[in-house]
Order: C-alpha cells, then structure tokens, then sequence
C-alpha cells in the first residue's frame, strides 16, 4: 500500500475519517472529499494534514489516484462517483479495505447494536490500552482518552465498532458482515436506519447474520433486555454470556449509584460478587456499555483491576454528553441524537447529573429515521423528558416523501399531550433569536443532532454571551 494515491469520497464520515488517517500511517498519500465538513471529524482531518475538497468535483480526482475509496453515503449522481466509473479508477468500500489492510491476521472484537457501539469500543479500547495489549482500534468518534478514532497497535487485537448501516452504493449489505469477528458485543436490537431498512424483522436478519459469524472458539457478549437481541442470539454456535440487571445475568449489575458528578455500580459474575466500578461519566445506559466492555476484557483474560482503574480514568468520546459551553450559569450541551432511546436516554442521564435543572432539548431531526415518522409517537414520548422543546425542520426534507415524512406539526401537539411545550422553529438562527433571551442561570440545554446543526453549537453560546454583557449596560442606563 505505501506510496499509493488514495482519494476518499465524503471522507468527513467517522469512520471514513478514521480510514483516511490509518491508510495515511501506512504510507499512502491521502486525498479526501464531502459535501460539507464539521466538527469533530473536520478538525480531525485538518490535524492530520490530509487535505480535503468541497464541493464534490471531478477535479478532484485529477490526477487519478491509484485507488478511490467510496463513502455509503455516496450514491449514483455524485459527480466524483461518475467520474470514477467513467475513467475505471479502481474503487471499493470503506470495510473492504479495513478487512484487506488491516484485519488480517488480527484477533477481531467488535461492537454492535443499535445503541451505545462508538462509548463501548472507547472504553473497550482503553481498557486494552490500560493493560499494556497496545490494541488497534477504529471508533466512530473521537475517544477522549486517545484524541483519536483509531490507533494502530503492535498487540494482536483490534477492537471495532461494527456498523450495520450499508456499505456503498453496490454494496447494500451491512458494513459488520465485512469483519470476521472472532468475538462482539451486542449492545441491543432496535428498529433504526429507516432508510434501508423495512421494518424490525429486516434489522433482525442483519444481526443475526453478524452473530452466524462468530466462531465457536469466540464469545458473544449480549444485554440481556430485549426480545429482539434474544432471537438474534438463539442460534449462536459460541458461548453466549448476558449482562444487565436481571437475576439471570451472567454479569448483574448491582447497587447502582448515578449522583451529580460520580456514577458507581457493583457487578456479580455468575452469581457472586466480583468487582465494584467507578466513574465520572453519567446515565445508566453508560453502565451497560462499561459492563458490557468489563465482560468482554475479563474473557480476554484483562484482571478486575485493571478494568476497574481503565474506567475510573475513562474521560468520554466527542459528542456524547459533551459540556461545549457554560455561559452564566447556563450549560450547554451536544449529544449524538439519532433515535428516540437514544434520546431518551440522554435527557434522564441530565436529569441525575443535573439535579432540580430545567432542562431544555433543541432537536434537529437529522438522521434518516429521524426524519421520517415510523418512529414519532416514540420520538415524542422521548423529548418529553425535558422541560422545554424546540424542534429543527426536518433536514433536507425533501428528500423524503411527504407520506414518510416526520411530521412536526402532530409531533409537536404530541409533546404537548405529554404535559411540555414543544415549538417547532425552522432553523439554528430562528432557534437561537427565540431561546436565548428566555434561558437562565441553572438550565441545562441538549442540542441533539447528528451533524453540524447551523453552527448552532458556537452560536447558541454567543448570543447568551452578548445578552448577558448587554444587560448591565442597560441597566447602568436606566440608573
């Protein structure tokens, strides 16, 4: 691979992001176009001194690069893609060349699930990092602890989140089925990706299909909530092991504690007591995910201790919970939104880290199921949970058909029937003007988005700022 000419389309994906630097330490020489380019994945490339191009263009590709790696999600009319199958560039996928380059020879750990897989592989990750296994990983996020979503280690693991999102364009299975892994951990089984699948039985098949890949020497670590993650385990041909709360677990999870600033829990391991955890992080899915991580390191032979103190030091990943701001005693904070338990489950984490807080949630309805209606009834039960709602458009709307469309109308008169006022307010500037002035010290605010949002990130925190520095001058006038 070294000395080649590798080009990515729509590089500021995580996961493509993350490709592009460990093709880089390869030796290759790398080149990357998107769309548009955001935090955190932007500033990451930018780090990296690998040089990217906006808009998509044919230029782009000239001259040809040796190899052009295709984003899924780049389809058919991208002038880049036309281009390429013009001139027979050589292409492939993401996950083709993740396998080819660098899973080879590898022992395989990957997550899955619908929810929690990028916070899981971080701490999977760390915990390996802590017991001196210098792991390989690929996150799709920036894991604090490291400044980076991936490492190339010289230990024999690489742990990996496993997406079950398409490919590409011709290649219309899930990203997972690409990796082999010799072992995974399933977080849960959720009906998402709206877009490409049809229904929760469809989303079922891909996870079973992921667990039929597991060898018998390997080891699956599943939540042990769910009848959909039961049925995709049923037929695994490894040992199975559950985690969570039930009195059957193999890993219980005892005496949880979630407080203001610290969040402790024992587990019990085949029915006797094994090891207490700490961290600073908060929610209660947090403590599946670190459960779930502890599980899997243990079966990799990692001590208790060593897993215990990896994630006391455990910080976070980038947008996950992430404090951007504090203005006045306002806290502003952005979270990965892309599925009402996601959010569900960000909003009660706020509610036992930010006691007695009025809480505001500002959404976005960006993610592709999200933006469609198959989940509104849930997704108004979800924002109900805060105090205050304020609703985005639905991004780039007219990409959808209206009849599947979120309709933010009914949505808003649902969080209405849950007892909160909704408003629905076409954009991050519309949402700023109207908020700011009504928030105060003490609110905590969760920007949900799974993309840059406006730039309402940076704009939200100015606006406070000005009214804030404006209000004493007005007074001084008054007196």
């Amino acid at each position: 691979m070294k000395a080649k000419h590798i080009h990515l389309i729509g590089i500021c994906g995580t996961a493509m992001a993350s490709l592009a630097g460990m093709l880089q330490k390869r030796g290759c020489l790398i080149s990357g176009s998107d769309a548009a380019a955001y935090p955190p994945m932007s500033d990451f490339l930018t780090s990296l001194r690998i040089p990217l191009s906006q808009p998509f263009s044919a230029e782009n590709l000239k001259p040809a690069p040796d190899l052009v790696v295709v984003g899924n999600a780049i389809s058919r009319g991208n002038v880049e893609l036309e281009y390429v199958l013009d001139e027979r560039i050589p292409f492939c996928s993401m996950p083709q060349i993740l396998h080819a380059e660098f899973l080879r020879g590898k022992e395989v750990l990957v997550v899955a699930g619908t929810h929690g897989k990028t916070t899981t592989t971080s701490m999977l990750s760390w915990i390996f990092e802590s017991a001196g296994l210098q792991p390989s990983f690929l996150i799709g996020g920036i894991a604090e602890n490291f400044g980076s979503s991936f490492q190339l280690g010289e230990g024999k693991h690489f742990i990996l989140e496993g997406d079950e999102y398409d490919t590409a364009f011709f290649d219309k299975g899930p990203k997972f089925l690409h990796y082999f892994p010799d072992s995974i951990i399933l977080t849960s089984v959720e009906f998402d990706h709206a877009d490409i699948y049809k229904d929760l039985d469809a989303v079922e098949t891909a996870f079973k299909r992921l667990v039929n890949l597991v060898p018998r020497r390997g080891r699956i670590i599943g939540f042990d909530s769910g009848e959909s993650l039961k049925r995709c385990l049923e037929r695994a041909f490894c040992p199975v092991e559950r985690y969570g709360a039930s009195a059957d677990a193999h890993w219980r999870v005892q005496n949880l504690q979630l407080a203001p600033t610290r969040t402790s829990w024992s587990i019990a391991r085949d029915g006797k007591a094994w090891a207490d955890f700490e961290f600073g992080l908060g929610g209660e899915y947090n403590v599946w995910n670190a459960t779930a991580a502890a599980a899997l390191a243990a079966n990799c032979g990692i001590s208790k201790e060593v897993i215990a103190s990896a994630l006391k030091t455990f910080k976070s990943v980038k947008r996950r919970l992430e404090v951007r701001a504090e203005v006045k005693g306002i806290t502003i904070i952005e979270d990965f939104a892309h599925h009402p338990t996601a959010i569900a489950g960000t909003l009660t984490a706020l509610r036992s880290r930010y006691p007695g807080a009025r809480v505001w949630a500002i959404l976005e309805p960006r993610s592709n199921t999200l933006r469609r209606k198959v989940l509104q009834s849930d997704l108004a039960r979800s924002l109900a949970l805060a105090d205050e709602v304020i609703v985005a458009n639905v991004f780039k709307s007219e990409a959808i058909p209206e009849a599947e469309r979120l309709d933010l109308p009914t949505l808003a008169a649902e969080i209405q029937q849950h007892g909160r006022p909704a408003r629905i307010v076409a954009d991050a500037d519309g949402i700023v003007k109207l908020a700011a002035p009504e928030m105060r010290a003490g609110d905590v605010v969760a920007i949900l988005s799974n993309g840059g949002f406006g730039g309402i990130y940076e704009k939200l925190p100015q606006r406070l700022r000005s009214l804030s520095s404006a209000a004493p001058r007005e007074a001084s006038a008054k007196a």
